[in-house]
């Protein structure tokens, strides 16, 4: 079994080291706590060199976010200090991570709250988190809402993970398929060429498109990057205005499976996000902004700065997603559920659950679908190039 380096707390608040043998992180974790020691920092022997190697070239990544909360949280729970609690954490981690632990407990030092200074570092502590952390702060209860922000960023971690897995495999295959095709381009048919001119040979029609093709693709290939990389920065910036957000958005949702695919994520996220806020105190107007605010979908956004204009006059949440395309039936009638038992914040969990089921159930039917999708542009591909090489082989064959 693997060997873990620790970093533990023990019952007198005494910083102990060493190692522990078990079969994965967990048991590991479990053993420890056997011997009544808090874990501060777990990690596989054998990975601290590559650690600080990876560190020094990488910034502060989401999964740096979730490890920080999550150990911030234990800490917390287990009775230590803010302060301390992030004393310890200074004293570990990449660089990156923890210049951010240093500058937070400089502010908390200097008298700052935590929330206020979170809010310094908005490209790492979205306004969900912030917005919790001050809620925590506000009700004394900062342990339990850390706590449910580490489980709640966990999960998302995952889920997302899931999401982008499905699409690595024919993204690998599509990548493959065009430096296969470039390589054919630049490289084979050029010298096909130069071999049917020597011997004098009629082309036939595919194996004179492909010439041509390859001959484009040689003379203008430093076009075709410049106009690549000016079209895709344009794009970005296109993107970046409301307009062209809310057609992106609108195009992805018309894409068959993806689409639905798409939306079920955003509803994953939105539910998720506004039971956690809603649970830890903060009213349904304000969670509807800091939704609407934290939403990946320009056309979600409109929306929900509707439902909280509709909110603020006094219409229940449950009435305003009635009759919205972009919200299905069952998120209003559980809603409306919600208000009248005045447990909203469950339901709202228990129906992102339901999404998240869809949509595992989504990626499953994308994958089944792009597989023989795949199958057959590939064979399509190469058929073609089959067929344009081979045609005129049989040509001068037939001549001699």
């Amino acid at each position: 079994m693997p060997f873990y380096k620790y970093t533990a707390k023990n019952e007198h608040a005494e910083t102990v080291k060493g190692k522990v043998e078990a079969q994965n992180k967990s048991q590991a974790v479990q053993v420890l706590k056997s011997r009544d020691l808090f874990v501060v920092n777990l990690l596989l022997e054998g990975e601290g060199s590559f650690t600080v190697l990876s560190s020094l070239v990488s910034g502060v990544k989401y999964d740096d976010i979730v490890n920080f909360t999550r150990q911030l949280s234990t800490m917390i729970t287990a009775g230590l200090p803010l302060t301390e609690a992030l004393s310890i954490l200074e004293q570990q981690g990449k660089p990156a991570v923890v210049k951010v632990i240093s500058e937070l407990l400089k502010e908390i030092e200097g008298g700052s709250t935590f929330a206020k200074a979170l809010e310094k570092f908005p490209k790492h502590f979205t306004k969900v988190y912030t917005q919790l952390v001050r809620a925590g702060e506000t009700a004394g209860v900062l342990d339990e809402v850390l706590q449910r922000l580490a489980e709640n960023m966990e999960k998302d971690k995952e889920f997302k993970a899931k999401t982008k897995g499905a699409l690595i495999y024919p993204a690998i295959v599509m990548l493959a398929m065009m430096i296969v095709g470039t390589i054919m381009m630049v490289v084979v048919v050029p010298k096909l060429t130069d071999m049917y001119k020597d011997f004098g040979a009629e082309l036939p029609g595919p194996t004179q498109f492909l010439i041509d093709l390859s001959g484009f693709v040689k003379k203008t290939w430093y076009l075709q990057i410049v106009f690549g990389v000016a079209g895709f920065f344009g794009m970005k910036q296109w993107t970046k205005t409301r307009q062209g957000a809310i057609q992106v958005s609108t195009l992805k949702f018309k894409i068959p499976i993806y689409g639905k695919l798409t939306k079920k994520v955003i509803l994953t996220e939105m539910t998720r996000t506004m039971s956690l806020l809603l649970s830890a105190g903060i009213s349904l107007l304000q969670v509807l902004e800091i939704v609407t605010e934290a939403s990946s979908s320009a056309l979600y956004q409109e929306e929900l700065k509707l439902a909280a204009k509709k909110v603020e006059k006094g219409v229940s949440f449950a009435q305003t997603l009635t009759n919205q395309e972009l919200f299905p039936i069952i998120l209003s009638q559980m809603a409306s559920v919600g208000e009248e038992t005045g447990k909203l914040d469950e339901v709202l969990l228990k129906i992102s659950s339901y999404f998240q089921s869809e949509s595992e159930h989504e990626i499953k039917n994308l994958t089944t679908a792009l597989e023989p999708f795949i199958m057959i542009i590939l064979a399509i591909g190469v058929g073609f190039m089959t067929i344009a090489i081979i045609m005129p082989i049989y040509s001068l064959t037939s001549q001699f």
